[in-house]
């Protein structure tokens, strides 16, 4: 399939569409590999997760990835098939984001479960690392207001512009009253060279990988830009 609509846009800084020789290399300009763990398969150009499996990049290798600082911009975009887990969890899709050693950057996430949500397309920032103050986690996030089934094939993304943080189900806003957009002006932690690995399917919480993804990727892709509502939609209606 042809990813020019995404592999022109200066801003990228990688696009993984798990097809070819090398299925966990970006094509973009920064060829970065994603490693699995556990039984990963790879199927007509889309990567499976079942629970406890996922994809990561060390940190020290995925410089430009490291989305942080007061004026950080960023787009996070998936190609998802989400399947059924065994218990309700939050899922993770991609990002810089390490609870554990409160070292959460941003995350595009589903499921949630914040604010009398579920199933929706969240996006999750952090400018101090640890919980939001005075909460036990981190509650600052986009949520959008339709849930992503399952076994149907969605568009799902969030961007931030260091101003709010915005959540698109199948290339539009997903508009929810006072969550999404999400206003969050104070910009994006910057945990130094100890700080999160890029994870893709689960992050790290508790001590221990989880909030696990299950489900098809066929398609993901940063950028260190938030991209407009017009380019979202054009970039959805080029693969749906």
């Amino acid at each position: 399939m042809d990813n020019s609509i995404l592999l022109d846009k200066d801003s990228l800084i990688c696009l993984w569409d798990f097809s070819a020789t090398e299925p966990f290399r970006s094509k973009s300009k920064y060829p970065y590999t994603l490693i699995p763990h556990g039984d990963v398969s790879i199927d007509d150009k889309c990567v499976s997760l079942a629970e406890g499996q996922y994809l990561s990049i060390p940190r020290k290798d995925c410089d430009a990835l490291n989305i942080n600082g007061k004026d950080a911009q960023l787009t996070v975009m998936a190609w998802i098939k989400r399947q059924p887990k065994s218990f309700v969890q939050c899922e993770a899709i991609a990002g810089m984001w390490n609870e554990t050693e409160k070292q959460r950057q941003y995350c595009l996430f589903l499921n949630l479960r914040l604010f009398d949500s579920a199933d929706q397309v969240c996006g999750h920032v952090s400018a101090v690392g640890g919980p939001t103050p005075g909460q036990k986690w981190c509650i600052d996030a986009s949520i959008g207001q339709t849930a992503v089934v399952y076994n149907e094939w969605t568009f799902v993304a969030f961007t931030y512009d260091g101003f709010e943080a915005k959540s698109y189900y199948n290339g539009r806003l997903d508009s929810r009253s006072l969550h999404n957009p999400y206003s969050y002006d104070h910009g994006i932690f910057d945990a130094g060279t100890q700080g999160s690995d890029f994870t893709v399917g689960a992050v790290h919480r508790l001590g221990e990988m989880g909030n696990d993804f299950v489900g098809d990727i066929a398609r993901l892709a940063v950028f260190d830009k938030a991209l407009t509502d017009v380019e979202m939609e054009r970039i959805f209606t080029s693969y749906f």
